[in-house]
């Protein structure tokens, strides 16, 4: 049976919860493997909607184990509201399962993401304020909290202690901010200690005897390829590894093992925060985008950007993660239009660029070169068959296939979990 990786092949808030709840009534684990709850999936059924952030979306899905992996990082207070709302709502949460290398956003880690993005002013990264980036980088700077150091309170306190010897210098001399007590983060930390102990697993052996057992896994990423650490529109980038290969260090699961890469892409693009965006459309055309689609973010609630389908950045993301398939979700927000631009290229000071340019300058300065397609005005959200589409909407779908480096599987024409379209089974 398949390890199938289901990531964001542009800049996130693709799809991808609902893409990975499709595949739900077929699998055995669903794994979170990166980001904290700076992020979320919307998923719906029978027309109701759940918004999820810290928890893979396999948990609305009786009979699949949700694991949330070691390459994640935790808010112990966001996690279990979330779970609670769940559980007030029906959902059993009771298979979840959170690895005991998982890292914890401290108070700190909040307090320095919120006073580090208003000094930087102009120069803002456009976070979300939650302590994502911050807790990472405590990760890699080796002064981090896990999860396995809540079960000792001595290791705990002496880890919040070293913390805290550097950062209240910075929050006191840097940013005149008050100094943070060891007493109230361990306070805040050990606050849920109990209530978390049951769920921690090793989920690397977990996930690995499970595929032994012949078992279906599915990695679920946060974010998306264009916002990955090392492979995004850098510094415009969360901090965690949102591309494929973060699905093996984000979960202990080798390379070897997953069969499948599954990308999720818009049928246009939307961005949020800062950054380079070459097909942004700051006109009438790009506010029609982003009320038709519900262009608002799922944890934030904040606008998305908008533009076209950036064929670029399709062919880059299905090189960078090795993708096998794509889905194209939101076919249904372009019907009604006349003329359907995709760019095709970039023009960066008079030379075309069909592939991603090399520098971050450049891709910055890029101006889209468009190809422009032909709408449709039929309503295509009973849409079942590739056939059901109109002849305008087919070729649309096609003409991206053929640009964007990887076959279409899958094709979003409405908010449900059965508006799908399905060309290619994505566990077979």
């Amino acid at each position: 049976m398949p390890a199938v990786v289901v990531l964001g092949a542009q800049w996130g808030d693709e799809g991808k919860g609902k893409a990975t709840d499709q595949l739900a009534s077929r699998i055995d684990y669903v794994v979170k493997f990166n980001g904290g709850n700076n992020a979320g999936h919307t998923v719906v059924i029978e027309g109701e909607k759940y918004a999820l952030h810290l928890l893979p979306s396999g948990i609305l899905s009786p009979g699949v184990v949700p694991v949330i992996g070691n390459g994640v990082v935790i808010d112990l207070e966001v996690l279990f509201e979330e779970i609670d709302a769940l559980e007030a709502r029906g959902v059993d949460t009771g298979k979840l399962l959170v690895s005991s290398a998982a890292h914890l956003i401290a108070p700190y880690n909040r307090t320095i993401d919120k006073v580090t993005e208003r000094f930087l002013g102009k120069r803002k990264i456009g976070t979300t304020g939650r302590g994502i980036g911050p807790t990472y980088a405590d990760k890699i700077n080796r002064v981090g909290i896990r999860v396995q150091d809540l079960f000792d309170e001595n290791i705990l306190r002496q880890k919040v202690e070293g913390a805290l010897d550097q950062k209240n210098h910075l929050l006191v001399k840097v940013y005149n901010r008050r100094a943070i007590t060891v007493d109230e983060v361990l306070d805040e930390l050990l606050a849920n200690a109990d209530r978390l102990r049951p769920l921690v697993a090793d989920t690397p052996l977990v996930l690995n005897n499970a595929l032994d057992a012949g078992k279906t896994v599915v990695f679920e990423a946060g974010q998306a390829t264009m916002l990955d650490v090392d492979h995004g529109t850098y510094p415009f980038v969360t901090s965690s590894s949102a591309t494929a290969g973060g699905a093996c260090t984000g979960s202990g699961v080798g390379p070897t093992r997953i069969d499948r890469v599954v990308g999720v892409i818009k049928a246009y693009t939307t961005r949020v925060g800062e950054g380079p965006f070459p097909t942004e459309l700051l006109d009438d055309t790009g506010e029609w985008l982003r009320k038709t689609g519900g262009e608002y973010g799922t944890t934030t609630g904040r606008p998305r950007r908008t533009g076209w389908y950036d064929a670029v950045v399709a062919r880059y993301s299905a090189r960078i993660n090795g993708l096998t398939d794509l889905v194209v979700t939101k076919l249904d927000t372009l019907t009604g239009l006349e003329k359907v631009p995709v760019a095709v290229a970039y023009d960066v000071d008079g030379t075309r660029h069909d592939e991603m340019p090399l520098d971050q300058s450049d891709f910055h300065h890029a101006k889209p070169v468009y190809e422009e397609f032909p709408g449709w005005w039929e309503d295509i959200s009973q849409c079942r068959s590739f056939d059901d589409l109109p002849v305008n909407a087919q070729r649309y779908v096609l003409a991206l296939e053929e640009m964007s480096g990887a076959r279409i599987s899958a094709i979003g024409v409405g908010p449900g979990r059965e508006a799908t379209i399905v060309r290619h089974d994505l566990l077979g």
